[in-house]
Formats: C-alpha cells, structure tokens, sequence
C-alpha cells in the first residue's frame, strides 16, 4: 500500500471549492476557480515529509539524477513520469511534497496496475459524489493511452480498478506541463484584474521565469478543479471533477465504457431537429454562466462534446469573470461569435443563432449592460 500524508493539498480538502481558492490568496479576482490562486501551503507543514533531500535550491533536474541512480532493480518500476527531462526549474513547496509521496510509493508499486489510487493524497470532488467513484485506497489505477495533446496539457485514459469490491471505472486524466507553459497563449488577457499575494511568485509568473511556469502548471490545475466543482455543483453541463492531484486533474469520462471518448461538436453533422435541440442546450448552459457573471473564455466547436444528445463543455482553467475582467465583454461575445457561426454553417436559422441578440441577452443577465 502507498504511504500517504495528509498535508498534500490539503487547501482543497472538502466540497467547497470557493472556500478553497478564498483561502489560497488570490485578491481582485471575484472569480472563484478561474485564476491563478497561490496556495498558503507552508514550510512547516512539510516537516513529516522527510524532505531534507529537498533544499530551496532544488529542481527538478536533480530529482530526475537522483531518480536515474537507483539500482537496476528499483528502475524496472519507475515511473518515467517523474523522471521528466523536459521539466526544469526550482520545484515549489506542494510539488516537493508530491515528489516526495511518490519516491516513497516508487518502493511499494502495486502487485497490478501502474500504480496506487493517489485518492487519499488529493483534493475531492464536490458531493453528493456520483456512485461510480472509487475511494478504496487499496484501488489501482491503470494507464490507458493519450487521448487528446496539446500545448499546456495533455489527457489520458485511465482506469481505477477496486479489488476489494471489483468496481471499475474509466476517466479522463488531465495532466498540465510545466515549462511548455512558455508558449502558454491563453495566459495574459485571462489575467487581467488577476494577482497573487506573494508578489515574488507574481514576479517570476510575469517573467515567465523557470520557476514561475511550474507555478502556471500548478495554478491554471487548481484553477480547472475549482472552476469545474464550482459549475458541476451548480447544474451546469461539465465533467464531474473526481480529484486534483498536484498538476494532475481526474476528472468524469465523457464517452463509453470501452473507452470510446464522445465526439467534439465539430465532428457533428447533425440532422435539423439536432441542430436546434443541441443550440437549446448551448444557449442554456451560457444563460447558467452568465447568471453567475462568467463566460467560457476559450469555447468553440472543439471544446463541447456531445454523447448521446447531451452536451458537456469541457477545457474550463480560463474561466472569465465578466464582471472584472475589463475585457469581460470581449470575451463574452467572442465566445458567442465562435459557435453561432458553426451552428449558421450546419443550417440552423440566422434568426435563430442571432450571435449580437444573444450577445445582448448573456450580457444583460450578467449584469454588464
């Protein structure tokens, strides 16, 4: 069995995500789950970690040396995830605990699978918690595959399997980089209004320093996390996020239990009543982001999925506040300008997927005239 700590994310521990974030030291935002947050995990919090390994200097190019030394033995059980030679810069406090935890668990990998269920290590979802997820921490999780890259994190297929009870269920395993961020081309407009409270972090965050792009992998994880805790628990159309785990996120599969992954609305080429029914939903789902001063900020055709008739938005980190975003507006109509051209060009009535009408409705219900 893995050895655990409960100092690791504790912030998040608990259902309430605002709570969480209001605690993390974010100022300004309004938002909560849509920014960048700074975690007040401390130095003394770390002491039962045994992190002497880990000085303030630390990187992660020296845990990655120190991972390749082991014996021969130790290697065949490796999680080559760790051992990243693409991930550089000093290591912040919550990913020294983590790295920690998984030197430890690398000495007691599972009899199966990849490796243990990291449940009791992470941030949980919000209740009522679905049935299918698994707590058991005798659970072992199994990769498998890449389902979707891109340029600041990548999803996989991953299956947690239960040997006490036998229970099984597949999820979605998103997984943020850190120094890829550098290229990060979501980042400056969704900032606006956005601070940390330890200005040096802000520093290197606006510096794109080495440091300060691990911090932008950890943020933007715990950004999705509450964002999608936030939206699940108030009915909007999202995945159910199951837990948070340094810059990894596990979160509900949208596809079937063979693993198929339901298609992107831009791979539809739905019949007239579709059209119309998944346009309703569209507009419903704005209309609960809306009421609650927000918008998408990055949605488009490649980011709703549709499984069996139902509609799911999914790449949520960028959450916008329109209300103190001073580009709020901009965002808004942007959003609403990128899917009512798609639904236009499949047949649905200009009338209809009026994107300035709908523009107009989303912002009065936002209250930003």
């Amino acid at each position: 069995m893995p050895k655990h700590s409960q100092y690791l994310n504790d912030d998040f521990d608990g259902i309430d995500a605002s709570a969480d974030l209001e605690d993390s030291g974010l100022e300004g935002s309004g938002l909560e789950g849509s920014g960048l947050e700074d975690s007040d995990l401390k130095d003394s919090d770390l002491k039962d970690f045994a992190l002497e390994d880990f000085e303030e200097s630390d990187t992660y190019d020296a845990y990655d040396e120190d991972l390749s030394a082991r014996p021969q033995r130790m290697r065949r059980r490796q999680d080559t995830r760790l051992a990243n030679p693409d991930r550089k810069g000093r290591l912040t406090l919550e990913e020294k605990a983590r790295l920690a935890i998984e030197r430890e668990n690398q000495e007691l990998a599972p009899p199966e699978g990849d490796r243990w269920s990291n449940w009791a290590d992470s941030s949980h979802g919000p209740d009522p918690r679905p049935e299918w997820v698994i707590t058991e921490q005798s659970a072992c999780d199994y990769e498998l595959g890449v389902l979707k890259t891109g340029k600041e994190a990548d999803v996989f297929l991953l299956r947690r399997v239960s040997p006490e009870t036998g229970a099984e269920v597949t999820m979605a395993a998103k997984r943020y980089r850190s120094n890829e961020h550098r290229t990060f081309h979501r980042d400056a407009g969704y900032l606006e209004g956005r601070r940390l409270r330890r200005t040096r972090d802000m520093r290197a965050i606006e510096g794109r320093t080495s440091f300060g792009m691990n911090l932008i992998a950890q943020q933007w994880a715990i950004a999705e996390f509450a964002a999608l805790s936030d939206l699940w628990h108030s009915g909007v159309p999202v995945p159910y996020p199951v837990q948070l785990y340094g810059t990894e996120l596990l979160m509900e599969f949208i596809g079937d239990p063979d693993g198929t992954a339901a298609p992107r609305l831009a791979q539809l080429r739905p019949e007239a009543e579709e059209l119309e029914d998944l346009w309703e939903q569209l507009v419903a789902a704005l209309l609960a982001l809306a009421e609650r001063g927000q918008t998408h900020g990055d949605l488009s055709p490649y980011n709703i999925l549709v499984h069996h008739g139902r509609l799911v938005l999914i790449d949520l980190p960028q959450v916008v506040d329109v209300v103190i975003n001073p580009n709020g507006r901009d965002f808004l109509a942007r959003d609403i300008r990128n899917v009512a051209q798609w639904f236009r060009a499949r047949g649905l009535p200009e009338h209809v997927a009026d994107p300035e009408a709908l523009t107009a409705m989303l912002a009065a219900e936002a209250r930003i005239g």
